[in-house]
């Protein structure tokens, strides 16, 4: 398992509970989220015989949840908050309406099907904006479900349970989806115009007559109060002035 899917599936699965049978629940009897018809469908793709949902394994939830929700909304290619957002709309109300609503969160068109346009876009979207429209398109739907008197009560408190950490994920460096290259004509090379500059004002020696005034403004730097502030001031005016002039100045 991915480390993400790892860390999201025992949050679904705390929502989801163990065996029920609800009488007013389309899906029937289910067990950790599976319903009966998805467990039959399963084991049917790997060859076995129906059995009854209350004795599906550990490792069967995990595949099952892996292959049919995680992997159908492509939670590894979206940015960790937002993926889980997905990922748990996708176990309460399918993959496929839980595409569109992160398409529509995004600004692409809503087919249900999360292909690299969709991507693209979840990857340049701002995370929580992306986080908080999916779960008003989320709530608005299922407030028009027949069944919402029934379930409501507990549906409002997932969804916000929901919210509340992708939006804890989505700031988690350590899961943020892959940085954006800088914008064309951002500097004249990978850091920029001035830093050459820069790394000159680092080697003060290097600079020959124009380190002495560059170690003027280390010295004034560790000055303190109002005038050292000042002096400082106009020295590193000076001294980039210097910098750039000595820079400007053809070589003999």
């Amino acid at each position: 398992m991915t480390d993400r899917f790892a860390r999201a599936l025992p949050r679904i699965l705390s929502h989801e509970g163990g065996f029920v049978n609800h009488p007013a629940d389309p899906g029937g009897a289910t067990n950790r989220g599976i319903t009966q018809a998805t467990y039959n469908g399963w084991l049917k793709s790997k060859g076995r015989g129906a059995r009854p949902v209350r004795d599906v394994t550990d490792a069967e939830v995990a595949a099952i949840y892996r292959v049919q929700y995680w992997d159908a909304i492509r939670g590894d290619d979206l940015p960790a908050g937002v993926a889980y957002a997905v990922f748990d709309a996708a176990v309460n109300s399918g993959p496929a309406r839980a595409a569109k609503w992160l398409q529509a969160a995004v600004g692409v068109a809503a087919d249900g099907v999360i292909g690299m346009q969709t991507l693209a876009a979840a990857a340049k979207a701002p995370a929580h904006l992306v986080i908080d429209a999916m779960c008003d398109a989320r709530m608005a739907f299922l407030k028009r479900l027949r069944t919402w008197p029934t379930f409501g009560r507990g549906w409002t408190r997932r969804v916000a349970d929901v919210r509340e950490l992708a939006h804890i994920w989505a700031s988690d460096e350590g899961l943020a989806p892959p940085k954006v290259a800088a914008a064309p004509g951002a500097g004249a090379g990978p850091e920029g115009p001035l830093q050459p500059v820069l790394d000159a004002i680092k080697s003060p020696a290097a600079l020959g007559g124009v380190g002495s005034t560059v170690a003027a403004v280390i010295a004034a730097a560790d000055g303190d109060g109002p005038l050292a502030y000042a002096l400082s001031a106009v020295l590193v005016l000076a001294a980039v002035g210097a910098i750039i002039m000595l820079m400007r100045r053809p070589a003999e």
